[in-house]
């Protein structure tokens, strides 16, 4: 969350005449109030916020504009059948910053690619929690991290040809790093790039809080006019 932020900007891109994106044709938008504005996950060790998206569509509204945007429902995270159904070494698409890259001039993030470290079955050191094999720099928190097979997926029901599978397995926060001491740390992943006093060097491990500790959010939002202007 933006502890101490009075002021928050967002740069988007708007919708094209057919709907969909307008790739390459951006404007930026800003809020005030900006720590208000978003609220912490109920538990104090979940480190996840969330920001109701309305208050955007109203600065781009009173602008004469429309971004583009695609929603993600509840529907996407793994139901217990789902989960049951993995065999536990799935290939993870990550979406993110890393070291603050991005296509600046499409205002496009950065996709990678990598593999569960843990079983999903399972809460990893007792957290729901699971970690990836996947470089994860400082600019990769918050970064979402999801089953994306287009055409064939393998499950323990067999191949699946012809089928796609999209689901959002959780949120990276975390990573262990180990020092040039050789002492291993799990240390916060930084959403931007910047100066760390000791040196630290990533382990290509990344920790994700599952999407199920989405749902605390559910019917915790009533609108507050102040934050909505």
């Amino acid at each position: 969350m933006a502890a101490g932020a009075i002021r928050g900007r967002f740069l988007l891109t708007l919708q094209g005449s057919h709907g969909g994106p307008a790739v390459g044709s951006n404007e930026a938008f800003e809020l005030d109030n900006f720590e208000r504005r978003w609220t912490p996950h109920p538990d104090p060790n979940v480190d996840l916020c969330v920001m109701p998206i309305a208050p955007l569509i109203q600065v781009a509204k009173s602008k004469g504009l429309k971004f583009f945007f695609s929603s993600m429902d509840k529907t996407l995270i793994p139901s217990t059948s789902d989960i049951e159904d993995m065999i536990g070494l799935e290939a993870v698409t990550m979406v993110g910053y890393p070291n603050g890259l991005w296509d600046s001039a499409n205002n496009l993030p950065i996709f990678r690619r990598g593999v569960l470290a843990s079983d999903y079955k399972y809460n990893w050191n007792g957290k729901k929690e699971f970690l990836i094999d996947a470089a994860c720099f400082p600019g990769s928190s918050g970064s979402p991290v999801m089953l994306f097979d287009i055409g064939s997926f393998q499950s323990r029901k067999g191949t699946s040809i012809g089928s796609s599978r999209i689901k959002l397995l959780g949120i990276l926060y975390a990573g262990p790093q180990y020092t040039i001491s050789g002492e291993v740390h799990v240390v916060m992943v930084p959403t931007q790039q910047k100066a760390i006093a000791l040196a630290e060097i990533p382990n290509n491990l990344g920790i994700i809080i599952k999407a199920e500790e989405l749902l605390a959010f559910e019917g915790m939002f009533k609108r507050d006019d102040e934050l909505w202007l």
